[in-house]
């Protein structure tokens, strides 16, 4: 696999992940998994690092014509 190419699918990975944790906050959705609650924080830290990641991920994409 080209780096590029790795680099776009890694990105829109990240990318969606963020998404889905920013819908999460403002709809104020609950996530259980078993008995276990997580707290809304889980999903602010969701939010913030994947998408510094998916950032990072399309300027190296670019970067590497």
């Amino acid at each position: 696999m080209k780096a590029r190419t790795y680099l776009v699918v890694s990105g829109s990975i990240f990318g969606i992940v963020s998404v889905f944790h920013l819908l999460r906050i403002l709809n104020d959705w609950a996530l259980v998994l078993g008995s276990w609650s997580a707290p809304m924080w889980v999903s602010w830290f969701g939010l913030i690092f994947p998408g510094l990641l998916c950032v990072w991920a399309c300027k190296q994409a670019r970067q590497s014509h």
